[in-house]
């Protein structure tokens, strides 16, 4: 079982960016399996394949894109995320402390296999109780 789950957002950061640092910690990762992603960032990053208007720059991205979950182990969402899902959503509905519905879905993984949560939007999850987080991107 990894012990690290990257979020969408540190995906992209890899794919587009291609920092060497970032990229040696995820090499080491997938040695080891320590990471993987949920099923929502996959489905995520598979969206953001579909919306791209300029077919020659779809071309390469989905390339990347594609090459890199082949690589990546994904992780189902399992029920006890939805359990965490409920409670949280519900507090940040009556708190107006809103985190976007997929990154919450994500961290509300992270929660239920307690995994720390691999992101470089630090902003957002940092406001999730109980989540751990690290930023590899740094």
């Amino acid at each position: 079982m990894p012990g690290y789950l990257l979020d969408t957002d540190i995906c992209s950061y890899a794919i587009k960016r291609k920092q060497p640092e970032l990229l040696s910690k995820i090499r080491a990762g997938l040695e080891s399996e320590a990471i993987a992603v949920s099923a929502i960032t996959r489905g995520e990053l598979l969206y953001g394949l579909e919306i791209i208007p300029n077919p020659t720059a779809a071309t390469t991205l989905k390339t990347a894109v594609l090459a890199f979950l082949d690589h990546m182990p994904c992780l189902e969402w399992p029920v006890a995320a939805a359990d965490h899902y409920a409670k949280l959503r519900g507090a940040q509905k009556l708190t107006g402390q809103h985190v976007g519905y997929m990154d919450t879905l994500i961290a509300c993984h992270a929660l239920a296999e307690d995994l720390i949560l691999v992101t470089n939007n630090e902003r957002d999850f940092v406001r999730i109780p109980g989540l751990k987080i690290e930023n590899w991107a740094l």
